[in-house]
C-alpha cells in the first residue's frame, strides 16, 4: 500500500510540475540575445543622423523654446512650474510628463546651448532614441512572452525598431510623447502577460497600474491600453471572455476620465476646429482612406512626409474606401469565429490603437501622419513576422529563417537612415515636403519664418511671396512678412510691416496678435497715441493678449506715463507669472516713482526665477537702503560684488559705510 501511495503521489508531483512548466513561457537563448542586440545597435545607427539635428519650427517652438515654464524654470520656482506644466495644456493637447522632460533636460543641458562640447540638441535627440530603445527592447520581451517563434520574435522586433514610419516619433522633438508614453505603454503589457499568466502577485498589478498613469501623462493615446489587454487575453486564452472584459472596467474608467480631458482641451484651444472644407460625413472618407493608406504604408512606406495637407477637394478615389470600413467587422468576426489568432489580433490591434487617430474628427492640419502609427503597427507586424515564419518553414528553409530579420534592418533601416534627415533643421524639413505638395502654403510660410529668423532675408521674402501667390487671402503670411520687415529699424522697412499687418487686419479684423503687432510698429515709428490705439484695440479684441499689456506699458514708460506702465506691467505678470525680467522692470518704475518699499517685492520676486542676475540684487540693494533696511543693502550689495561685478564706488560707499 505505501509503494501505491508513493506512486500515486509521485503522480501528483508530476502533474503538478507539467502545470507548472505550463506556466513557464521560453527564456532569453543565446541565438535571442545576439539578435537582440543586433537590432539596438541597428536601430541606434540608423537613428544616430538625429544626433546631429537642431529643432524645427513646429510646435517645437510651442513645447519648450518659448515655453515660459520652461524657459524661466530654476531652481527658485521648480516645483511652482512643475505644477503649472501638469495643469496647462500645450496647442490643446495634455502631455504634461513629456513636456516635464523637456524643462528637466533645458536644466541640465540647456535649449541650443553646448554641454561637454556638445550641442544641447544632441543630448534632447540622445534621450528620444533611447527611449525609443527602451520600446525595441519590451517589443522583443513581448514577443518572447506571447510565444512566437525565434524568427518572428527578431523579424517583428526589427520591423518595430527600424521601419521608415517610426522616424517622425523619434527623430521630432516635439513627439517625445510618442517614444516616453510608448515605453510605458509597452512596460505595462509586458507587467500584464506576467500578471496574467505567469505570476499573479499584487506588486505586477500596482506596476501596471504606474504605467499605465504615466503613460497618460505622457500622451492621451495611452487611452487605448485597456483594449490592448483585452487583445492580450484573447491572444492566451482564444476567445474574448465578458468576464474579464468586466475585469478592465477601472482602466476603461481612468481612459473615458482621460479622454474627456484631452477632448475638452483639443475643443477649448480651438484644435477641434476643422480647418478644411470638410465636414460631416465626408469625413468618414477621411478616415477610411487614411487607414487603407496606413495599411499599405506599413509594408510600401512610399512618400513619406512630415506633412500630409487635406485636398482641395475631396478625390473620387476617396469613396470606394469606405467599403474597408464597411467589411472590417465582417473580417474580424470572421477571423475570430474562425479561430485564425494572429490575424484577429493583429487586425484588432491595429484598429483600436490607430482608429481615434484616422482625422474622422479633424483635429490637426493633415488627414495623414506617420507618427500615429508608433504602437499601431504592432498588430502588423506582428502578423507579417508570423507569416513569414510560417512560410519559411512551408518552404523548409528553416536554416535560414532565423535570420531573416536582417533584411528588414537592412532595406527598412537605409530609409530610416536617410528619412532621419529630412529633420535635421526647419529648411530641410519643409523643403522635403515642398517636394511632394508644392501647391500647399503651409510649408513655404513656415520655411519663410526658418529663414526670417536666421537672417536670410532673400530666402524669406521668396518664399513669403510664393505662399501669396498660393492664396492671396492667407493673413498670417502677411503677419509673418511683417515680421521680417519690423526686424529692421529702417523707416521704408517699418512702413512696409505696416502695410503687411494693414493687410492682415483687413483679412481677419478680429484677431488682437496683428493689432499688437502693428502698434508695437507705429512706436518703432515715434507714433506713440497710433500705437496706444492699436494696442487697446488688441485688449478690446482679446483681454488675454498679453503682448498687448507688455507693448503698451513700453510705449506709456517712453511717454513718461509711468503710473500706466507698471499698470500694464502687473496685467502681463498675470498670465506670465514667471517673468523674471518684466518683475526687475516693475521693480525699476516703482524705484523711479520712489515706490521704493513696493519695488521691493518685484526685484524679490525676479531673483527667487532668475538667482543668478546680479542686477536684480543690485536695484533691491538701492530700494532697502532707500527704505532704511541697511542691513539687506548691504547684504544684496556684497552678493553683487561676490558675482564679480562691478558695482559703482559711490553706491557701494554709502551703502557700506552708513
Amino acid at each position: 500500500m505505501a509503494a501505491k501511495k508513493s506512486k500515486k503521489q509521485s503522480k501528483n508531483k508530476a502533474a503538478i510540475s507539467t502545470k507548472k512548466k505550463k506556466k513557464q513561457l521560453p527564456g532569453l537563448s543565446k541565438t535571442h540575445k545576439i539578435g537582440l542586440l543586433i537590432i539596438l545597435a541597428a536601430t541606434f545607427i540608423f537613428f544616430s543622423p538625429s544626433l546631429q539635428n537642431s529643432y524645427v519650427n513646429w510646435d517645437d517652438d510651442r513645447n519648450f523654446y518659448d515655453n515660459e515654464l520652461i524657459t524661466s524654470l530654476g531652481s527658485g520656482n521648480f516645483w511652482e512650474n512643475t505644477k503649472e506644466i501638469f495643469v496647462t495644456p500645450v496647442i490643446g493637447n495634455y502631455n504634461p510628463l513629456s513636456i516635464w522632460t523637456f524643462a528637466i533636460e533645458a536644466q541640465i543641458f540647456g535649449i541650443d546651448e553646448t554641454f561637454l562640447g556638445q550641442s544641447s540638441m544632441f543630448f534632447w535627440h540622445l534621450d528620444n532614441v533611447l527611449l525609443h530603445l527602451i520600446c525595441v527592447l519590451f517589443v522583443f520581451l513581448i514577443a518572447l512572452k506571447m510565444k512566437l517563434p525565434l524568427p518572428a520574435v527578431l523579424i517583428l522586433t526589427s520591423l518595430f525598431a527600424v521601419h521608415p514610419m517610426r522616424v517622425e516619433s523619434v527623430t521630432w522633438l516635439t513627439e517625445r510623447k510618442d517614444v516616453l508614453f510608448g515605453a510605458f505603454y509597452f512596460i505595462a503589457l509586458y507587467l500584464y502577460i506576467l500578471y496574467t499568466q505567469i505570476d499573479s502577485k499584487k506588486r505586477y498589478l500596482v506596476l501596471i497600474w504606474i504605467c499605465f498613469i504615466l503613460s497618460l501623462f505622457s500622451k492621451i493615446q495611452a487611452v487605448i491600453l485597456p483594449i490592448s489587454f483585452i487583445l492580450i487575453d484573447y491572444w492566451f486564452d482564444g476567445k474574448l471572455s465578458i468576464q474579464k472584459m468586466l475585469r478592465k472596467t477601472p482602466y476603461l474608467l481612468a481612459s473615458l476620465l482621460f479622454g474627456l480631458l484631452g477632448v475638452y482641451f483639443l475643443k477649448d484651444q480651438g484644435s477641434l476646429a476643422s480647418t478644411t472644407e470638410f465636414e460631416g460625413f465626408e469625413r468618414i472618407f477621411i478616415g477610411s482612406f487614411s487607414y487603407l493608406i496606413y495599411l499599405i504604408k506599413s509594408i510600401i512606406p512610399y512618400r513619406l512626409s512630415p506633412l500630409y495637407p487635406y485636398p482641395s477637394s475631396m478625390p473620387g478615389y476617396f469613396y470606394p474606401t469606405v467599403i474597408l470600413f464597411l467589411s472590417l467587422p465582417v473580417a474580424l468576426y470572421y477571423f475570430y469565429k474562425k479561430q485564425w489568432k494572429v490575424l484577429f489580433f493583429g487586425l484588432a490591434f491595429f484598429t483600436a490603437n490607430i482608429f481615434f487617430l484616422l482625422q474622422i474628427l479633424g483635429a490637426g492640419q493633415g488627414f495623414l501622419a506617420d507618427r500615429f502609427s508608433y504602437i499601431a503597427y504592432f498588430g502588423l507586424f506582428l502578423m507579417y513576422s508570423v507569416f513569414l515564419a510560417q512560410l519559411t518553414e512551408r518552404l523548409k528553409w528553416q536554416k535560414w529563417s532565423t535570420y531573416l530579420f536582417l533584411l528588414p534592418l537592412l532595406v527598412y533601416g537605409f530609409m530610416t537612415f536617410n528619412q532621419t534627415k529630412v529633420w535635421k533643421n526647419s529648411a530641410t524639413l519643409w523643403t522635403h515636403v515642398i517636394k511632394y505638395y508644392k501647391q500647399s502654403t503651409l510649408p513655404y510660410g513656415n520655411r519663410a519664418n526658418y529663414f526670417r529668423d536666421e537672417g536670410n532675408t532673400a530666402a524669406a521674402l521668396k518664399d513669403y511671396s510664393a505662399s501669396i501667390r498660393l492664396l492671396s487671402t492667407n493673413e498670417e503670411v502677411y503677419n509673418s512678412r511683417g515680421k521680417l520687415y519690423f526686424n529692421f529699424d529702417h523707416p521704408d522697412s517699418l512702413k512696409k510691416a505696416l502695410e503687411d499687418y494693414t493687410k492682415a487686419i483687413e483679412l481677419q479684423p478680429d484677431t488682437a496678435e496683428f493689432y499688437v503687432n502693428r502698434g508695437a510698429t507705429f512706436s518703432k515709428l515715434n507714433m506713440p497715441e497710433r500705437a496706444i490705439q492699436d494696442l487697446n484695440v488688441a485688449v478690446e479684441k482679446n483681454p488675454n493678449a498679453f503682448n498687448a499689456y507688455l507693448n503698451r506699458s513700453v510705449v506709456y514708460h517712453g511717454m513718461g506715463n509711468l503710473s500706466k506702465a507698471l499698470e500694464d506691467i502687473d496685467h502681463y505678470l498675470k498670465f506670465k507669472p514667471n517673468s523674471a525680467d518684466i518683475y526687475y522692470q516693475g521693480g525699476l518704475i516703482n524705484n523711479s516713482l520712489h515706490r521704493y518699499a513696493k519695488s521691493i517685492p518685484y526685484f524679490d520676486k525676479a531673483i527667487s526665477i532668475k538667482p543668478n542676475n546680479a542686477a536684480f540684487y543690485f536695484e533691491r540693494a538701492k530700494a532697502k537702503y532707500s527704505t532704511n533696511d541697511k542691513a539687506g543693502a548691504r547684504k544684496d550689495i556684497q552678493q553683487c560684488k561676490q558675482m564679480g561685478v562691478e558695482v559703482p564706488q559711490d553706491v557701494y560707499q554709502r551703502i557700506m559705510s552708513d
